[in-house]
């Protein structure tokens, strides 16, 4: 992500929108640091908690209730950084009994997982974010 996103920064691309309802650089940065950290508590709270059900964490009303286009690109890349160890932490720590409890994830569809289905669903999030956020560098930098 900072390979990308520090250049797209240095020339004013990390805030501009390729297109209407497509987020820019930064508000896919700030979604994945978000999710990163959302991910760990529902981790956490799978551990403690008999199956748990997870609210939706509302990633399109958080881009504006949240303020992402007002935040640093700086602080946003060191907030992800940190949000990535804490949940490495976590999932890394997980024993197999841990990564089978079971849990209601609720988006898109309700569906009953795993622990270590979200731990590999977040892991695939991060991927495809930073695909979104190339495709975005390269759209808006032309």
């Amino acid at each position: 992500y900072r390979t990308i996103l520090e250049p797209a920064g240095r020339a004013g691309f990390e805030l501009v929108r390729p297109s209407p309802g497509v987020w820019s650089a930064q508000e896919y940065v700030c979604h994945v640091r978000d999710v990163l950290l959302v991910q760990r508590e529902r981790i956490l709270l799978a551990l403690v908690e008999e199956c748990p059900s997870f609210s939706r964490m509302y990633r399109d009303e958080r881009v504006e209730l949240a303020g992402y286009h007002e935040e640093a690109l700086s602080e946003v890349l060191i907030e992800l950084g940190v949000a990535i160890g804490l949940f490495a932490r976590v999932s890394d720590a997980l024993s197999l009994d841990q990564a089978s409890r079971r849990c209601i994830y609720n988006f898109p569809e309700s569906a009953e997982r795993d622990v270590a289905w979200l731990c590999r669903h977040t892991l695939h999030e991060v991927t495809h974010h930073l695909l979104d956020v190339k495709s975005v560098v390269a759209q808006v930098s032309r």
